[in-house]
């Protein structure tokens, strides 16, 4: 059995829950994200300017009725990196079996 490498970008648990967001919403508000994941601000701030350096997601500041708003949406590349990820999780999960 060949074991593919994980992606360890993906291989956190927040970043993972991240994604895992943005694959069924598309784009989504920082603060949905927060909610979401149970994340403080400042870990989820770190992690998403991870995703983002990564090119796996796209990021925008702007403002909303004079309060600052971020929107995360994820890239083409964030979904194959996911969809990849997926895979390689699964093939992990199928080796144990005859």
């Amino acid at each position: 059995m060949d074991f593919k490498d994980l992606d360890p970008v993906l291989h956190s648990q927040l970043r993972l829950a991240v994604m895992s967001v943005l694959i069924s919403e598309e784009e989504a508000e920082f603060t949905l994200l927060k909610e979401k994941t149970n994340a403080t601000a400042g870990n989820l701030s770190v992690q998403i300017n991870k995703l983002r350096d990564a090119e796996y997601i796209s990021v925008v500041k702007q403002f909303k009725e004079n309060y600052p708003q971020t929107i995360c949406k994820i890239t083409p590349t964030g979904k194959k990196a996911f969809e990849n990820y997926v895979t390689s999780i699964q093939s992990y999960l199928k080796a144990g079996k005859p």
